[in-house]
């Protein structure tokens, strides 16, 4: 006997206001989220502008880089470096390392994708596998920590130029207030 057959559906008309009452709710909840996000991404600009332009260029005015407190606390101007290769411009940007040096810095990852029984041939060096005319996919890349550091590392310690728009270099100086707990 199926038992799905004979199961008799019963719906409670009672419950459909609850439902779009919950539904309702959760408009509204989506709604403030949204409306907090956006509070929040105001306060994150705020936050940068104090931080990178508005402190950095009081203290420079005033001469110093560190300001310590009587109650233990201190603030702090130190530089800070981002970097990020922009996707249009990766192959140039990879160029542009290895003419200078830095290629160890780039990630060379070979990829290939195989079929169910195909462990022996996963195991062939890529030539091999190119010759045999299975598809292989190569991604180069250099880690975001890496190219940051790069960056800071050409700059600051050995005063060096890297080109801006082949790694989209952001160099700021950031405020750091530390707190005495």
């Amino acid at each position: 006997m199926d038992l799905e057959a004979e199961s008799i559906v019963s719906v409670d008309t009672g419950m459909s206001s609850d439902i779009a009452e919950s539904c309702n709710k959760l408009l509204e909840t989506q709604k403030k989220i949204s409306t907090v996000e956006e509070e929040l991404k105001k306060l994150k600009e705020v936050e940068t502008t104090l931080s990178e332009q508005t402190i950095p260029n009081l203290m420079q005015q005033a001469g110093i880089s560190m300001l310590k407190l009587a109650d233990g606390s201190s603030v702090e101007v130190k530089p800070f470096y981002s970097a990020r290769i922009p996707a249009s411009k990766s192959e140039e940007a990879f160029n542009w390392l290895r003419e200078n040096g830095h290629g160890d810095m780039i990630k060379n990852q070979v990829s290939l994708e195989f079929g169910m029984r195909q462990d022996n041939e996963a195991k062939a060096l890529v030539e091999e596998l190119k010759q045999k005319g299975l598809a292989v996919n190569q991604k180069t890349s250099v880690h975001p920590s890496t190219l940051r550091g790069f960056v800071r590392e050409q700059i600051q310690e050995l005063g060096k130029d890297v080109p801006a728009e082949l790694f989209g270099t952001y160099v700021a100086n950031k405020t750091k207030i530390t707190t005495k707990e």
